[in-house]
């Protein structure tokens, strides 16, 4: 098992997954860069900025002079910047494609030119498409059915092509994470049914049977800092499926009801999406040694504190909980 302490580039370090990571990677003992738009605030690190540790660089992951900044004395990347989920991405998919894709291997490229030993990218568990199999495994072709999932996964293609002795490159394919953080996301579907439980005092439920694989915030971040503490063969040119439980939207809803309110009503109503993933994530468990910790309920039960406590204010409506939101109003090009 490794015991350096890295100096790690997280791309993104500013969103929802990034802002549990990078305190995490921080308290670890590494050194941490953050390359980010800062499009959700930029006081999300504002107690961490007397750590020595950590530097900040605003800009674009489009910009090879930003990246090379990005950079400078880093030896590993943890890549989790994007244009974040079918509908973000679908409202202007060459901005999509160009930060999801275009974007990646020059990044992969400068990321080897700088000297960093190790890359980790976050996919995503959406290049599946919808299985009929009871456990998805990484066994499995991709089949991703939109332009998000089909550049999530063309961009482990990419990261493939550039591997190379002392690059070692691991992929995540996360599933939809769901839990409180410092830059919230309440358009993802355990905390959008929180929100609608705390907030308006009943759960709305889009169909009810299909299935979806979440993984607490919690989790998330512990298994990307978990990652740099392993040897490199466990990583490198691997492939590891990063979820806890699987669950319908209906059960979801029943874990919510059981956290917030056994008399909380839930509307079910008819929809047309019908994406059901449900994916195994056994191979991080038997190869890694990792196990999540954190359930669905667990994650319910921060969001509901985190509500109450008032660290959540405006949640229905503040653009700065929703990613299509607040792409609809900065126009970025």
């Amino acid at each position: 098992m490794v015991k350096k302490k890295w100096r790690v580039l997280v791309t993104g370090g500013a969103g929802y997954v990034g802002s549990a990571l990078v305190p995490k990677l921080l308290e670890a003992g590494h050194r941490v860069n953050v390359l980010d738009l800062y499009l959700y605030g930029d006081d999300i690190f504002h107690d961490l900025r007397h750590n020595d540790k950590l530097c900040e660089v605003r800009g674009d992951l489009r910009d090879p002079a930003v990246v090379m900044n990005s950079l400078e004395g880093c030896d590993a990347v943890i890549h989790l910047a994007c244009i974040s989920n079918d509908p973000s991405y679908d409202l202007d998919p060459e901005l999509g494609k160009s930060i999801n894709f275009d974007a990646f291997r020059p990044l992969v490229q400068a990321s080897k030119a700088a000297g960093v030993k190790r890359f980790i990218y976050a996919s995503s568990s959406s290049v599946y498409g919808i299985r009929e199999e009871t456990l998805v495994t990484e066994d499995l072709l991709v089949e991703p059915l939109t332009d998000y999932s089909k550049f999530k996964a063309l961009c482990e293609d990419v990261l493939e092509d550039e591997r190379e002795p002392g690059f070692v490159t691991c992929t995540i394919r996360p599933s939809t994470v769901c839990g409180y953080a410092r830059r919230q996301r309440l358009d993802v579907i355990v905390n959008i049914l929180t929100n609608h439980a705390v907030n308006n005092g009943r759960v709305r439920v889009f169909g009810g049977g299909q299935k979806r694989p979440n993984i607490h915030i919690n989790d998330m971040v512990d298994l990307y800092v978990y990652l740099l503490d392993q040897d490199d063969e466990k990583l490198d040119g691997r492939i590891y499926n990063a979820g806890y439980e699987n669950h319908t939207l209906l059960e979801l809803a029943e874990i919510v009801r059981k956290v917030v309110g056994s008399d909380l009503p839930i509307d079910i109503e008819p929809t047309n999406d019908l994406r059901s993933y449900h994916v195994s994530s056994e191979k991080m468990r038997r190869e890694l040694g990792f196990t999540p910790r954190h359930s669905i309920e667990d994650a319910v039960h921060g969001l509901v504190q985190a509500f109450r406590e008032g660290r959540l204010p405006n949640s229905m409506d503040d653009s700065r909980y929703f990613n299509i939101k607040l792409m609809q109003q900065t126009k970025l090009k």
